[in-house]
């Protein structure tokens, strides 16, 4: 048999399963699409990389805040944790406030100026949300509507206060959620003053509509490399 046969044998083969319906691919893939899945690739590595080290940022302001609140958290008047939402400050609100009150106390000033240094200082880029909360007994004397009122009220006076001390104030927004997210039970009173707290919230930030499109395309790529590391971004949507 010679060499000119065999080839020709090869070719009938291909024909004949292409024109079945069948086919194989005797290749890795076309120059350019092993190109482009390459590039895919590395584009999906470099976010990754983006994104850890903004977390890097958040963790490092982390850690300022824990030195700059180290008495504030031995006493229990505030908590930190780093949550899926971003960098959680939990203040009981009788640290910052007069029971039915919205005005910060002098004292909470002295911490909320931390706080403001650390965001001006460690994470100038982030948003800030402010979040108020409160137990669910009824509203009486203080002369607000309801919680919902007392809450927002409280929101805005910390974020006025941090917009006071230099904060973007782009990048602050503040929300009242009355006694509808509570942590604890509301049965007794311990429960009820977890449940009055404000919560300052450093964000992570958000995909840009570029990377998200980028992480589609990765997770759509039929690639198991690929796939694998846009599906490990997925986090950050």
């Amino acid at each position: 048999m010679n060499m000119r046969g065999i080839s020709f044998g090869v070719t009938g083969v291909t024909l004949a399963l292409a024109l079945t319906g069948c086919g194989i691919n005797f290749y890795s893939g076309r120059p350019t699409d092993v190109r482009r899945i390459h590039e895919l690739s590395g584009e999906l590595e470099q976010l990754r990389r983006q994104k850890e080290a903004e977390m890097d940022q958040l963790r490092e302001a982390q850690r300022a805040l824990e030195q700059q609140l180290q008495n504030e958290i031995a006493d229990k008047q505030v908590k930190m944790e780093m949550a899926e939402r971003g960098l959680v400050l939990t203040f009981v609100a009788e640290v910052l406030f007069d029971s039915g009150k919205a005005e910060l106390r002098d004292r909470a000033k002295e911490s909320l100026s931390k706080v403001a240094s650390v965001v001006r200082q460690k994470v100038p880029d982030r948003d800030v949300g402010i979040e108020g909360h409160t137990d669910n007994e009824p509203i009486v004397h203080s002369g607000w509507k309801s919680n919902w009122e007392l809450s927002t009220g409280r929101a805005t006076s910390v974020l006025h206060f941090l917009e006071e001390q230099g904060v973007d104030p782009h990048r602050l927004v503040a929300s009242g959620y009355g006694e509808y997210h509570p942590i604890a039970s509301n049965d007794d009173p311990e429960g009820r003053r977890k449940n009055r707290r404000v919560e300052i919230v450093i964000l992570p930030k958000k995909l840009t509509k570029r990377e998200r499109d980028l992480i589609h395309r990765g997770e759509a790529s039929g690639q198991p490399e690929v796939m694998e590391k846009a599906k490990a971004l997925e986090m950050y949507k």
